[in-house]
């Protein structure tokens, strides 16, 4: 059973890796066109239309991939005789798959919303928490990552301050923004979904602050013992 679990675990890791590989590719890709554009002349109109048109058709590509949730490493299934248990991540500020308060957004304070959780397995060391936007133009955004929350914790307060070292222990990683801590909603048009990810983990992560979603998402494999999401939504219109 222990062989199954890590090579699922590793599958999951494996494909998100190559799913941040290929946005990575798709950025490079767009930036050397435009420069290779900018450099052509009017006399070479047809070399022009060509790349415009295979640009066209990278970020086709990006944008429509951009659509699908990620797949990322998922909690360990309860072995023979343990007892499995439903485990919810809840907001005071909305309910799940409602609007997200405009205060807790680009166009707010842009603070951290109020989160609260049950009791977690009892072999919980710690927690960790990601927020991103499946939904943006170029592939996942990250908005917040935040790890080794105390096991004794069963809630995040209103307005986490970005700090990347916080008083009970908890570290913070940087978001897409390259920055540390929280960034809210701000999507650049329509609605975006914006999920929020808690895993409890059996053991207290050896990661420094600043960390990645990707070098957490890498740290915390094979110790999720199991996780839950709130998934709110905000439009700028």
């Amino acid at each position: 059973m222990t062989g199954v679990v890590d090579s699922i675990a590793e599958e999951r890791l494996n494909a998100e890796n190559l799913r941040l590989a290929e946005q990575n590719a798709i950025r490079v890709a767009v930036e050397a066109a435009e420069i290779f554009l900018e450099s052509q002349s009017e006399a070479s109109q047809p070399m022009r239309c060509v790349t415009m048109l295979a640009l066209a058709s990278v970020m086709l590509t990006g944008c429509g991939s951009s659509k699908a949730r990620p797949s990322e490493p998922t909690a360990q299934p309860a072995q023979k005789g343990e007892p499995t248990m439903a485990w919810t991540l809840t907001s005071s500020a909305f309910a799940q798959g409602a609007m997200i308060p405009k205060e807790y957004t680009c166009d707010g304070k842009d603070v951290s919303p109020p989160l609260s959780w049950g009791d977690p397995p009892e072999k919980t060391q710690s927690f960790a928490l990601i927020l991103d936007d499946p939904d943006a133009p170029m592939g996942t955004w990250v908005h917040w990552v935040i790890y080794n929350i105390p096991a004794t914790a069963r809630a995040l307060p209103e307005g986490v301050p970005p700090d990347a070292d916080l008083p009970d222990g908890s570290r913070q990683g940087r978001n897409s923004w390259r920055r540390i801590g929280y960034g809210g909603p701000c999507p650049p048009s329509g609605t975006h979904r914006y999920f929020f990810k808690l895993y409890a983990l059996d053991t207290k992560l050896n990661l420094t602050s600043g960390a990645t979603k990707e070098e957490l998402l890498k740290t915390m494999e094979r110790h999720i013992l199991t996780q839950a999401e709130l998934m709110g939504r905000y439009s700028r219109r």
